[in-house]
């Protein structure tokens, strides 16, 4: 009964992101595709569980060198109380100065483009990450509840909130309390923002996808051995293809893998 009322919930989000926000999610991958095409790079940013769509995006069978995903583990829950617990997580990405520290290390440059992650939209950790972003000549793509941005005050020092700071903000059309089961009780039950933003990403991919591939540029790109004909070192190339794009500089070559 539940599970079912949770599959038509999604299919009604899911519904609504096409109905919404498609146009928008072609405009993101076209702008993604024209970064890509000109040299740059499509940088991935989200914390706690927002991570779960970057990780999605890359490495990922079928997707593609161009996204750098960006790997706080600070900001990546891998227990639940103590080191790495979720309580220290959610502290620190509402922290305002620290996302700073994290990405000065990266070298972002005008005509690359971030995505960033955030159901709510609200944390520090987000926004400065966008603003960062934007602040060095980059594109920004969000996605993240837009009903929670209406009815919700913004919390930043900045009076932004994340969609606020983008050039195309992606709505995830799950509301902002994201539980969708309702089991009689004062809580609901089975959150939508992974399953939206999940959806989201990969509709980002093959927009991107399409588009460099109509450009006639080629995208090295992960396949699952499962498929015939995929040469043994195929997935080892992508990472060197990978390695090249971070670095700038050609990978060391291994004889024997």
């Amino acid at each position: 009964m539940s599970a079912r009322q949770y599959y038509k919930r999604i299919t009604d989000v899911l519904k609504a992101i096409n109905d919404r926000e498609m146009s928008k999610i072609e405009n993101a991958g076209a702008l993604i595709a024209d970064s890509l095409a000109s040299g740059g790079r499509a940088y991935l940013f989200g914390s706690g569980h927002s991570v779960i769509p970057v990780m999605d995006i890359f490495p990922r069978y079928g997707s593609f060198v161009g996204f750098v995903p960006l790997y706080d583990p600070r900001l990546m829950w891998h227990n639940v109380v103590g080191p790495g617990g979720a309580r220290e997580l959610l502290w620190l990405e509402r922290r305002e100065g620290y996302i700073e520290n994290f990405l000065q290390s990266f070298g972002f440059r005008a005509g690359d483009c971030m995505l960033v992650f955030s159901h709510g939209g609200l944390n520090a950790a987000p926004i400065e990450a966008a603003l960062y972003a934007k602040a060095r000549g980059m594109k920004v793509i969000t996605v993240s509840s837009h009903a929670n941005a209406a009815i919700a005050k913004a919390t930043h020092s900045s009076g932004k909130r994340l969609s606020d700071v983008a050039d195309i903000a992606l709505d995830n059309c799950v509301a902002p309390e994201d539980a969708q089961v309702d089991i009689g009780r004062r809580e609901k039950v089975a959150a939508g923002s992974t399953m939206s933003a999940v959806f989201i990403a990969m509709a980002l991919v093959a927009e991107t996808g399409a588009r460099l591939a109509a450009k006639g540029i080629e995208m090295p790109t992960f396949v699952s051995p499962n498929v015939a004909g995929v040469e043994k070192d195929h997935n080892f190339r992508v990472f060197d293809a990978y390695t090249e794009k971070l670095f700038d500089r050609p990978p060391v070559k291994h004889e024997e893998r």
